[in-house]
């Protein structure tokens, strides 16, 4: 059994913003074939300040996938998206206490999910 902290197990129980935006500005998905985990990020940006006024996920994971996903979409709300970009996967983890060694992989799929959603938005402007 994997031992995980109780804020690991708090964003596990009752994510964050869970669910899509319709109409989102950008869409990201990432998945990681070896252990079947799937995250899809949207985004909405404020295209004059550049600002992300929400974000959303939706996951198909563990409970790492699915307590990184809802962790960094309240790190990222409210930050433009060159201050987000600077959020890497070590910092997901320490903002939640820290991740199982053989969970880390999780953090990176948020982050990977996350920056596939701003080369999204980059893309349609």
């Amino acid at each position: 059994m994997i031992d995980y902290n109780k804020k690991v197990i708090k964003y596990f129980t009752h994510p964050k913003n869970v669910g899509e935006i319709k109409n989102a500005d950008a869409i990201g998905e990432a998945g990681n074939f070896v252990c079947g985990d799937k995250l899809t990020i949207y985004l909405k940006i404020n295209s004059k300040t550049k600002k992300i006024t929400n974000a959303k996920f939706l996951s198909y994971g563990c409970v790492s996938n699915i307590a990184t996903s809802s962790i960094l979409t309240e790190m990222i709300k409210g930050k433009t998206i060159e201050e987000a970009k600077k959020i890497s996967h070590k910092k997901i983890t320490k903002e939640l206490g820290g991740l199982p060694s053989q969970k880390i992989h999780c953090s990176i799929l948020a982050i990977d999910a996350f920056k596939k959603a701003i080369e999204n938005y980059s893309v349609k402007q």
